[in-house]
């Protein structure tokens, strides 16, 4: 079964994180080698699909990564995305607020990062952090959160409305393998500079952020903005099901390239360069 079956949160269906299953590897990635070689066959068609969506500059793709500490957003946008053109992809990473975005609405930071036409923007985190932060902290209110919520299934149904496609995914691991990452960043000196005391603050809270990524992804996964519960114990089968729910809405979209251009056309006509064998050397 396509991950987009398989791993896509339908609207009005019951989330429960504990019956989703961070072991489960896709279909295509059964084991890591059989994943490396999927992802092989399948990154050059994503490449090919992206260089077109910016040729036609029509459509564009909103990809939404959330997760907890350690669960691999970095790593999946670097090899999903390792062969793509950087100019027709835009990374966002949204921390905690600052003042000056604390001083307007929670969106606000979020519009400037949105994708233009024939772009991918990446959302590493998004404007889900200023609900699920918040909520697992006391900070607001049930009624504030549900005002957000609204706003956002608003803000991602206008998106769709403009042309945007936009696919969530949430990173599912479970608490031994936090674990074992989290050891891992301080036993390797090349990764330690990536962990910090919010690492294990945050820790203990484990079980409200599950608490609260299952009421945000149930509340917010619509026809038009679905969320992905992507098991992601396993790396590469993680990358995997991200791949090829992408090129699915890549494929989806029926793209091609546009026609040339009919004043350049007439130029290139005058310059006998169309329809007549002529090449550019042959120009003066």
């Amino acid at each position: 079964m396509h991950p987009w079956k398989r791993f896509r949160v339908r609207p009005g269906e019951k989330v429960r994180l504990s019956r989703w299953d961070p072991d489960q590897r896709d279909e295509a990635a059964r084991t890591d080698r059989e994943a490396k070689g999927t992802l092989e066959d399948l990154l050059p068609r994503i490449d090919r699909l992206q260089g077109l969506l910016c040729a036609e500059h029509r459509h564009r793709i909103l990809l939404v990564l959330q997760g907890l500490d350690t669960a691999g957003k970095d790593a999946t946008i670097r090899r999903v995305f390792e062969g793509v053109n950087p100019q027709g992809v835009h990374v966002a990473r949204f921390g905690p607020p600052t003042p000056e975005e604390l001083a307007h609405d929670f969106l606000w930071r979020v519009h400037p990062h949105v994708p233009r036409a024939g772009e991918i923007a990446i959302f590493n985190r998004s404007h889900y952090e200023d609900v699920l932060r918040p909520r697992v902290h006391g900070e607001i209110s049930d009624p504030e959160v549900e005002v957000r919520l609204r706003a956002i299934r608003d803000f991602e149904r206008f998106l769709v409305s403009e042309g945007a496609t936009v696919l969530k995914f949430y990173l599912h691991i479970d608490q031994a393998e936090q674990v074992r990452r989290l050891q891992a960043r301080i036993d390797d000196p090349t990764k330690r500079w990536k962990f910090s005391v919010h690492d294990l603050a945050e820790r203990p809270l484990w079980r409200k952020y599950y608490r609260a990524y299952e009421a945000l992804v149930e509340r917010t996964t619509t026809n038009e903005a679905p969320w992905f519960i992507v098991p992601s114990n396993h790396p590469l089968s993680r990358d995997v099901i991200v791949a090829r729910v992408l090129h699915r809405a890549l494929t989806r979209l029926r793209m091609s390239y546009p026609p040339l251009d009919p004043a350049v056309r007439a130029q290139l006509g005058k310059l006998g360069l169309v329809g007549t064998g002529r090449r550019v050397r042959d120009v003066a």
